[in-house]
């Protein structure tokens, strides 16, 4: 695995032997290749990072600052070996940090701090964990008005759209779906 442009192109990433299911060189390219200018100063949160392929790949494409969410051992020991590497080798000028938690109590403390993001990337663990984000009632809140959600799931999985979400686009690669969500805007009609 590696990083495919920016600053860091070509820079590899340990991964551990088990324990996670990265997402791929391939992913990555089409993921970000719609996301496009949007990753430019982006507020990213990458949960489920593993290690940290999303969030590093967005900070090598100018991102402003990237949070990972992550509490496997194998894939923490791994995304801090990243991280140095990309702080060590190149002129960095994002900021990132690292919640070594669960991504559901990660979720609620950043709501309760009143964060926000432009980007959001979810690399779950494929099963009803995909579902139970797009349930989730607390996630939509981290979201800024104009951000995008990036869902990985299983091709299996047939997801079912929230009221709280928009269905931008999605894709199929190989035995994956990715899926774009933003945040629906809901309008209120004032009667007069």
């Amino acid at each position: 695995m590696r990083i495919i442009a920016g600053l860091a192109k070509g820079m590899t990433l340990a991964v551990p032997r088990t324990g996670v299911r990265p997402t791929t060189d391939r992913i990555r390219e089409a993921v970000f290749s719609s996301l496009g200018e949007r990753v430019v100063g982006a507020r990213v949160l990458d949960l489920f990072a593993g290690t940290g392929a999303l969030g590093l790949e967005a900070a090598s494409r100018g991102a402003e600052s990237v949070m990972f969410v992550e509490n496997a051992r194998g894939a923490l020991e791994c995304l801090g070996r990243n991280l140095e590497a990309f702080r060590r080798n190149r002129d960095v000028t994002c900021t990132f940090s690292v919640a070594r938690t669960a991504v559901e109590s990660q979720i609620r403390a950043l709501a309760v701090a009143g964060e926000s993001y432009s980007l959001i990337f979810a690399d779950p663990p494929y099963g009803e964990t995909a579902q139970a984000l797009l349930r989730d009632t607390t996630l939509p809140q981290l979201l800024a008005s104009d951000g995008w959600f990036v869902l990985e799931s299983a091709k299996r999985d047939a997801l079912a759209v929230s009221g709280a979400w928009e269905s931008v686009r999605g894709a199929v690669y190989g035995d994956a779906q990715v899926n774009f969500f933003r945040r629906k805007i809901i309008s209120s009609t004032v009667a007069e």
